[in-house]
């Protein structure tokens, strides 16, 4: 009986969703100066950038550290599921405070070619790496843009920029990379006036592109990057070559009417071998809810937690770290360390902390919840634009988030590869860059193979004989 009940109920969803469903046309979005007054006339060129922070910035945080309040522990056998931690934490504080070498670090940082350009009234950030393709190779150099979300930032891709930028024996093209801080992220400048979300920005790095010279291009992203990059390829199609996401999200109204329908026909939704990854459908909104709070608190309240988190050294690493945690393997919940080093160095994690330190850019970085999560953001319905162009899925196993291939090629109608990958979670491009990189090049090379035969299909044939004109 609850069966029928369901299936009829599911049915009279689904068909109110047909019904209220409208063809929209892809939105011009403006082209909004965002920054304060003096950038009015600040020049285009692109000028080169380098990280150099003040010995006495180190000191002052050194000197945090060591006067910090004692932490309060936490309760017994609760390991990282009340939050970090503070247990484990004080290893990493100590750590970062005597063994941290941030003229190392920093030395790590700036050894990839970064520029500063001015876009829009912001001084957007970036690390511009191009390949060295060896003089008896004729290698195809492709352009790709690769975005970070949050509480991310350039520094998850330090290890597979030269993964993407070194070329291939079994590949006849490489990459040239291309890779910003979001505005208000690290050492791109904050927006000084409300609206600047994922889609506004998708416009920046459109327009990035096109002042760096090219035309056409791939795009690549995690997190909010996902979601930009997912912009650029409904907005700008025709300067986007092909979209790849490892953060593979569909929020197109119909996949509400299916995945209810999945509780009663899961196999129309998703593999059995994936079913846990969706069902039961109870267990994973409560783990939503469970994990979602920051979610809240950035969306409605975003400068109140960011001020609080940039007060001291010790709550920004509480902060970012438990994420990291999480984000990696929601199990590592469970861990007295929160797992935290089994994919990452305590100098990886500190130097991603370290860019939100130096710059005092966490509440800036966090307004973009508040910019995407409002009402009247969400009544433009952009989330629910196709793409159109050619697009792949990196489906690592510990993601946050998991939509199966049934869900995704309603928001993605031209999903060309739809990889489930062997280990990895949220943070993939610092976690697991060789198998990122090894998904990006899979799904590159098919679309670049689509193309030329697309292409060589509009060739005519040049062997066929010409008719001679008919004499009369």
């Amino acid at each position: 009986m609850w069966k029928t009940t369901t299936v009829l109920l599911v049915l009279a969803i689904g068909i109110a969703i047909l019904l209220n469903q409208d063809d929209r046309d892809v939105p011009n979005l403006p082209e909004t100066f965002w920054g304060p007054e003096r950038n009015r006339e600040a020049s285009e060129e692109i000028r080169s950038f380098v990280i150099e922070v003040p010995k006495s910035v180190i000191d002052d945080l050194k000197d945090r550290l060591a006067k910090k309040k004692e932490l309060v522990p936490p309760l017994e056998n609760t390991a990282w599921t009340y939050g970090t931690s503070t247990t484990y934490l004080e290893n990493v504080l100590e750590h970062w405070r005597t063994k941290y070498n941030w003229t190392e670090r920093q030395a790590l940082l700036n050894k990839y070619p970064q520029y500063v350009t001015n876009i829009q009234g912001l001084d957007i950030h970036f690390y511009h790496v191009k390949p060295h393709v060896p003089s008896d190779r004729n290698l195809k150099v492709v352009p790709l843009l690769i975005v970070h979300g949050w509480p991310g930032s350039v520094v998850e891709f330090q290890k597979i920029i030269p993964m993407l930028t070194t070329p291939r024996p079994d590949r006849d093209f490489v990459f040239e990379v291309i890779a910003p801080s979001l505005p208000g992220y690290g050492f791109s400048q904050a927006a000084v006036r409300p609206g600047l979300g994922p889609a506004e920005m998708s416009v920046i790095f459109k327009n990035l592109m096109l002042r760096l010279g090219f035309n056409k291009f791939y795009v690549q992203g995690g997190d909010w990057g996902s979601l930009i990059v997912t912009h650029i390829s409904s907005f700008f199609s025709d300067n986007t070559l092909g979209v790849h996401v490892n953060m593979c999200v569909s929020t197109i109204i119909p996949n509400i009417f299916w995945r209810l329908l999945g509780i009663v026909f899961s196999s129309l939704v998703v593999d059995n071998e994936h079913y846990s990854k969706m069902y039961p459908l109870s267990y994973h909104l409560s783990r939503n809810i469970e994990e979602s709070g920051y979610l809240h608190i950035q969306a409605t309240k975003p400068d109140t937690i960011g001020t609080a988190v940039a007060a001291s050294p010790v709550g920004l690493a509480a902060y970012i770290l438990e994420k990291f945690s999480t984000g990696t393997n929601a199990e590592y919940r469970f861990r007295t360390d929160g797992g935290l080093l089994e994919k990452h160095s305590i100098d990886e994690l500190l130097d991603n902390i370290m860019l939100y330190w130096i710059t005092n850019s966490i509440t800036t970085s966090v307004r973009i919840y508040a910019e995407h999560f409002n009402k009247t953001n969400l009544a433009r319905k952009l989330d629910e634009l196709p793409v159109n162009v050619p697009s792949a899925c990196a489906a690592f196993p510990h993601e946050i988030l998991y939509h199966s291939e049934v869900l995704l090629r309603y928001k993605y109608t031209n999903l060309i590869q739809h990889n489930h990958l062997p280990r990895g979670g949220h943070f993939a491009a610092m976690e697991e860059p060789s198998l990122l990189a090894n998904d990006i090049f899979e799904f590159v090379s098919k679309t670049e193979d689509i193309r030329k035969k697309a292409e060589n299909k509009d060739i005519p044939n040049r062997t066929e004989k010409v008719k001679e004109p008919s004499k009369t």
